[in-house]
């Protein structure tokens, strides 16, 4: 799977399980609502900015909702353990 896709389906499984929108996610990760309006119209993004997002989605992800199985999870950071 492409990784804009990924991160699309990361952050629309997340905002529909908060009850938010994926700008309440953007904001949430890079303090800006339109990265993921951008990547849903086609634009694409650096490759810094999306391992930052797929490393605080890894982060803040809910326990109580499952990863997607076919989107490897990033390993937790030592901070995090």
């Amino acid at each position: 799977m492409e990784q804009k896709q990924a991160l699309i389906i990361l952050a629309d499984t997340l905002a529909q399980h908060q009850g938010v929108t994926h700008f309440a996610i953007s904001m949430r990760a890079l303090g800006k609502g339109d990265f993921f309006k951008k990547l849903k119209d086609g634009h694409d993004c650096r490759t810094a900015t999306a391992a930052r997002v797929l490393a605080w989605l890894g982060r803040y992800w809910p326990a109580d909702l499952a990863w997607p199985t076919d989107i490897p999870r990033p390993p937790k950071s030592k901070d995090a353990a």
